[in-house]
């Protein structure tokens, strides 16, 4: 086995841990040395996978020793992404990667159907599609768009890698349309079979799952369900009135 695996294996382990709630926060992780012994590797490759773990903020150093971080990484809230879109033209964020696992034409289920005014039968695309950082997957995300858009955006229907992340600004650049209002609605629940798979967790475990919804005076524009994986955080700053 390579050092580069080895250290993957190694960063992925404890990447895993600490978001199972497996190493609660504040918890220390063996010395380097332990942990070179332990995985059979030299203290290069544990420092470099100690390294990925403090930039993705699941741990921190101090000369007492590497602890799991008190702060739980944190992800985007839909507003949050839709705040990027206008302002960078991308959904997800800094580091953040997507892979679609399915974009197609679909009769979607009735509260969709009715979300989108359509009539019984109407067909709107459905996209499929998981968020993660480097190994680790933190969010399983469904989208929804109106039929007619495929027309103007063909990727709308694209799975290749790489065409997810701007597909909002480019339907909104295409339609011409804007989006002028926005909610979210969010709720914990337990992950389902098809989340739990997406995400690599268990069936059951905590999720927090959420939905947006983003509109002009035409209609809905993009609607999207998701659920994250336990021990993300999703934090946002506001002006009271």
């Amino acid at each position: 086995m390579t050092r580069a695996t080895t250290s993957a294996r190694l960063a992925e382990h404890y990447r895993q841990e600490i978001l199972s709630g497996a190493l609660l926060p504040g918890s220390k992780l063996p010395s380097n040395r332990e942990l070179a012994g332990t995985w059979q590797t030299t203290a290069a490759t544990v420092t470099r996978a100690l390294g990925a773990l403090l930039v993705e903020g699941y741990i921190v150093t101090s000369p007492r020793g590497t602890f799991v971080s008190d702060a739980p990484p944190a992800t985007l809230s839909p507003a949050n992404r839709l705040e990027r879109v206008q302002r960078v033209k991308s959904l997800l964020a800094e580091g953040e990667t997507s892979r679609v696992t399915f974009a197609g034409l679909v009769v979607p289920p009735l509260y969709v159907a009715e979300l989108f005014g359509l009539n019984h039968g109407d067909q709107v695309v459905r996209r499929e599609w998981t968020a993660g950082r480097g190994q680790v997957r933190t969010a399983f995300a469904v989208t929804w768009y109106p039929a007619q858009f495929t027309a103007l955006v063909p990727d709308l229907l694209n799975t290749a890698p790489g065409r997810n992340d701007g597909l909002t600004a480019k339907v909104l650049e295409a339609t011409g349309r804007t989006i002028t209002h926005a909610r979210d609605d969010m709720h914990a629940r337990e992950a389902d079979a098809r989340e739990a798979t997406a995400l690599a967790i268990k069936v059951g475990s905590p999720t927090l799952a959420m939905a947006w919804r983003w509109s002009d005076k035409d209609g809905v524009i993009e609607y999207g369900e998701a659920c994250l994986t336990p021990r993300l955080t999703i934090g946002y700053e506001y002006l009271p009135c």
